[in-house]
């Protein structure tokens, strides 16, 4: 579960789901995903450079970690990319079912990559915390900047000739 809130995938993770964004003339929502990750990310790591929290030593690490411990970057950035994916999926997705389902599932596998960080001893429950607080915070910004900027514009083009449906009509 621990991978799936590291660098290497929640990058793939953003690559792949701005490049279908694109793919499908959705602009605005695949600048939002991207700049919400990097910014995030950026943010993340500069409070932990600042904190200077060293890891719990109570028990052994179960995977080699190198960075200070607050918050859990892994909690934090996956709370950003996939609730930010949720949320900004649930702005162009038509069916309140499916915008229902993306955002459960995105509460789930963020909350099982927090709970494994402090499983896995490289983690104190508090910076998991942080992590999801930051992250979930972070994807709310985003979403309510991301909503005020398409009414603005006068939404996104949809690739398949109309306007995604108002999520408030359903």
């Amino acid at each position: 579960m621990t991978a799936l809130g590291g660098g290497i995938v929640l990058t793939i993770v953003v690559v792949l789901v701005a490049g279908l964004l694109i793919v499908q003339r959705l602009w605005l929502t695949a600048f939002a995903i991207v700049a919400s990750s990097i910014s995030g990310n950026i943010v993340v790591e500069l409070v932990k450079l600042h904190v200077a929290r060293p890891r719990p030593d109570i028990v052994e690490h179960l995977v080699a970690v190198t960075h200070m411990s607050f918050p859990s970057g892994h909690s934090a950035n996956s709370a950003i990319v996939y609730l930010t994916l949720a949320g900004l999926a649930s702005q162009v997705t038509e069916h309140r079912a499916t915008r229902a389902y993306l955002l459960v599932v995105a509460i789930l596998l963020v909350g099982a990559i927090g709970c494994s960080r402090v499983y896995l001893g490289v983690h104190w429950p508090s910076d998991v915390l942080a992590g999801w607080s930051f992250g979930t915070l972070w994807a709310l910004a985003w979403w309510l900047a991301t909503a005020r900027a398409r009414r603005a514009i006068g939404g996104e083009r949809h690739a398949f000739g109309t306007p995604p449906a108002d999520p408030r009509a359903s």
